[in-house]
């Protein structure tokens, strides 16, 4: 009890992390419908797979940091992970709300075409599809990635190097518990946003082009920030197991 008590607090920002992560998998698809797919006059990519470009992110990101970077680091920090846990974990986290930001920049884009510009058609719920290239959100996708690589993998080493051996399976689940409460947590951002704005713009409408999702990203970005304080809080008060300081 005593050592989920003091894994709780960093354990927590982890909630608030998932948030912008989430946004992959929900908004950011809605903006690929309504901006141009297409590689050719006969194929487009499905908006839904525009996903594998934060896993590609990952998958060349681990392997160039276990190989290149961690034996510089070792010669800077005196580690022999390079950068603690901790640290790998709020670099995560500023990583994600930096790509929040370049994903408020690149809606506020696309939308600002599409109402300004001859539009390539529209979707089954009427939305007019910009003319941007729906290529202009890969960077956003692949440094949301990135922050899943340094957060998620040390997230699950920490809670497996902090949590006594006979509790293992709850050191498991704590990271799958971030995750779920940040998509419940997404969820409540997007019932609030839609009951203050609804009435007026709102910032969620169906038609991406009538709202300001661009301003729903700010709002996460802003969280983001808040948790980053946040969580450079908890890191700076928690002591490792079996260390008077790390």
């Amino acid at each position: 009890m005593k050592c989920l008590i003091r894994i709780v607090p960093v354990w927590s920002t982890g909630i608030i992390y998932y948030v912008a992560v989430v946004q992959q998998s929900t908004y950011v698809v809605l903006s690929e419908l309504q901006s141009d797919r297409h590689l050719s006059r006969s194929f487009q990519i499905p908006a839904a797979s525009f996903t594998v470009f934060a896993m590609l992110a990952q998958t060349l990101w681990i392997p160039i940091y276990d190989r290149l970077l961690v034996p510089r680091l070792r010669r800077v920090t005196g580690k022999d992970e390079g950068l603690t846990l901790l640290q790998r974990q709020g670099i995560g986290i500023a990583l994600s709300t930096v790509a929040m930001v370049m994903s408020a920049v690149v809606e506020d884009r696309r939308r600002h075409i599409a109402l300004t510009q001859p539009t390539l058609g529209t979707t089954i719920t009427g939305g007019a599809i910009s003319a941007m290239s729906s290529l202009w959100m890969v960077p956003q996708l692949m440094v949301l990635g990135l922050s899943e690589a340094f957060n998620l993998i040390s997230q699950i080493e920490f809670y497996y190097k902090e949590i006594p051996e006979h509790m293992r399976s709850v050191a498991g689940a704590l990271a799958f518990c971030n995750l779920a409460l940040g998509n419940y947590l997404s969820g409540f951002l997007v019932t609030i946003v839609h009951r203050t704005t609804g009435a007026g713009s709102n910032w969620l409408a169906q038609d991406l082009n009538k709202g300001r999702l661009d301003l729903f990203y700010w709002m996460i970005a802003g969280i983001g920030i808040f948790n980053i304080i946040y969580f450079m809080i908890c890191a700076k008060w928690y002591r490792f197991k079996g260390a008077a300081a790390n």
